[in-house]
């Protein structure tokens, strides 16, 4: 595996653990929102595996789980063997992904290779590759959901609430997507890195979060385990 970043402590990136948070480089999307876009086209650095394998063997019974999140982190091949080695050294597994490459998933699934995953859901489906761009696909989203249904995974859907989304383009997405055991909204902070020709997005003022909270509520019609992050 490559990685080019690492949050050694974490208490929110793993529900209900204490988590190392793993960062890949590579994306297939190319969102005007992302927060990590130096992982997509600026890579300052990547990290030594052998000083990462040196504190995940230190932290044992310190921490509970590793994220591995990006970037996209099943562009990878060697994501699943990691997630095992990973296992076999007594951590709980979780991937954040795009939701691209539901055959990755399907994998991870068979291999018993990841305990939780986190799916993000950017937009409606009309409005989808306008808004994450790269080689973005609803369908695929779509299909990675209803696999980690069909195969009863522990998972969460994840939408960023940014200002480009309405109302009801949150209603729609939450009747297009079935009933999830987790739907959560996070808000929209402006990226401190982003492309010039995104300027005028960027620049669209966030929903507040007492706006945000009134979404939720009327979601709660469609998908009734929606939760808030602020």
């Amino acid at each position: 595996m490559i990685f080019a970043g690492i949050v050694k402590t974490s208490l929110i990136d793993y529900p209900g653990k204490i988590a190392t948070v793993l960062f890949t480089p590579g994306c297939n999307f190319n969102c005007f929102f992302c927060h990590n876009r130096r992982l997509i086209e600026d890579i300052d650095e990547i990290l030594d595996m052998t000083e990462i394998e040196e504190f995940l063997l230190k932290r044992q019974g310190l921490i509970d789980g590793v994220v591995i999140t990006g970037g996209e982190p099943t562009l990878h091949s060697d994501l699943i063997p990691y997630f095992i080695k990973l296992k076999s050294m007594g951590y709980f597994t979780k991937l954040d992904s795009n939701g691209s490459n539901p055959e990755v998933i399907l994998k991870c699934i068979e291999s018993n290779a990841v305990d939780y995953y986190a799916i993000d859901y950017k937009a409606p489906s009309s409005k989808y590759y306008a808004i994450a761009r790269g080689d973005s696909s609803f369908q695929k989203v779509q299909e990675t959901i209803n696999i980690l249904i069909t195969n009863h995974q522990l998972f969460e859907v994840r939408t960023t609430v940014i200002p480009q989304l309405s109302l009801p383009d949150l209603i729609q997405m939450s009747e297009e997507l079935p009933v999830v055991p987790k739907y959560v909204l996070n808000p929209y902070k402006v990226p401190i890195n982003y492309l010039e020709c995104d300027q005028e997005q960027i620049n669209v003022p966030p929903y507040s979060e007492k706006q945000i909270a009134e979404f939720a509520e009327t979601l709660k019609l469609y998908q009734p385990n929606v939760v808030l992050l602020f």
